[in-house]
């Protein structure tokens, strides 16, 4: 009974059967009536029945069920086909081919669900190759320090290097970068899980970015790069956000921009009410980015231009982990740029 092609059949022979019964009230009623019909019509009648052309009810109720099951049968194989296609192809999706499709056919509410599917296959094998790339790329960066922390050590224990403070202080950098990028990974994480925990109060956002860019003004003198912040227009007086959260995407964009400016050019940090918008752009005139690689610069341990490599404590996670928390708020955040060598744009747009 949980055969398709059996349910339909039923189906149809109850439907064939209702009208099989509803006609023939309707001729009983007709013979029935008090009116006579014409000799033309009754002699007609006589004739079908003596020639036996109108079935007897017993033979027209099997000729019913015989149509039924045929019908039954073709609509559920018409049905079933693409549905059969669509189980296939979902048990060699979960056996690990994300390269499986179907053909959108059928009715248009299977061509939906088949398109739909194809969608989901896409986004799967997308999802996977990103998986697998930042596999490689977080097994390349943790590589580097853990080498270094292993050949020193192993070079103290053999009497190479003497355990002093030096020494001491150069494993401590590999730790402190260790640390950073699993935290990196874990607040990453958890914002793509959308299980980032916000704690949100009203912040004072002008206020908030001036503290961020003078926490990175002795940065930007030692590299004599002029660093400098702008209020356009009218502030809120407060808004509400992840205090912390904000400052980290901040930081992140203004420490990208100053890795990227060369001495003697400048970085701009400037805020704006938009529409009911706040708007924070961080604007430098440095290396820029080509306009291929624009729309991966947020991506995980992405690797551009080598002049837009990581350099120093950096772990290549920065952007991506600015767009996690904006994301996390509400809020959007695009990068511009002319090209390389012509400086880029990066800017934070949050709800009010």
């Amino acid at each position: 009974m949980n055969k398709l092609w059996v349910r339909l059949s039923l189906a149809f022979a109850l439907v064939l059967i209702a009208a099989f019964l509803m006609i023939g009230g309707i001729i009983q009623q007709n013979l029935g009536s008090p009116e006579k019909p014409p000799p033309e019509v009754i002699a007609y009648f006589e004739q079908f029945r003596a020639e036996q052309v109108v079935p007897q009810p017993l033979t027209g109720l099997v000729g019913i069920a015989v149509m039924a099951i045929v019908a039954g049968v073709i609509a559920s194989r018409m049905v079933a086909s693409p549905m059969s296609n669509l189980e296939k192809a979902a048990q060699d999706i979960g056996r690990g081919d994300l390269s499986k499709r179907i053909e959108p056919r059928g009715s248009q509410e299977m061509v939906a669900v088949a398109t739909a599917f194809n969608d989901m296959a896409a986004q799967l094998e997308q999802a996977e190759s990103r998986r697998k790339s930042l596999l490689a790329d977080v097994a390349h960066e943790l590589r580097h320090p853990l080498h270094v922390l292993q050949g020193n050590l192993q070079a103290m224990q053999d009497g190479v290097y003497l355990m002093n403070e030096e020494e001491i202080e150069r494993l401590l950098a590999q730790t402190h970068h260790l640390t950073v990028m699993v935290n990196d990974l874990h607040v990453l994480a958890q914002a793509e899980a959308r299980q980032l925990p916000l704690h949100i109060q009203e912040v004072d956002i002008a206020s908030l970015v001036k503290e961020v860019a003078a926490d990175f003004q002795p940065f930007a003198q030692a590299h004599q790069v002029d660093l400098h912040v702008a209020l356009l227009g009218t502030m809120p007086d407060t808004m509400l956000i992840d205090k912390a959260r904000i400052r980290q995407a901040v930081q992140n964009l203004l420490d990208n921009a100053l890795r990227h400016t060369p001495s003697g050019d400048q970085v701009s940090v400037s805020v704006r009410q938009v529409n009911g918008r706040v708007q924070i752009q961080v604007q430098d005139s440095g290396d820029g980015i080509a306009p291929e690689q624009l729309p991966q610069v947020f991506d995980r341990l992405y690797r551009g231009d080598p002049s837009r490599q990581r350099q120093g404590s950096s772990t290549g996670l920065g952007l991506a982990i600015s767009k996690a928390l904006v994301d996390a708020h509400g809020g959007t955040i695009t990068a511009e740029s002319g090209g390389v060598d012509q400086g880029s744009t990066f800017t934070i747009d949050l709800p009010l």
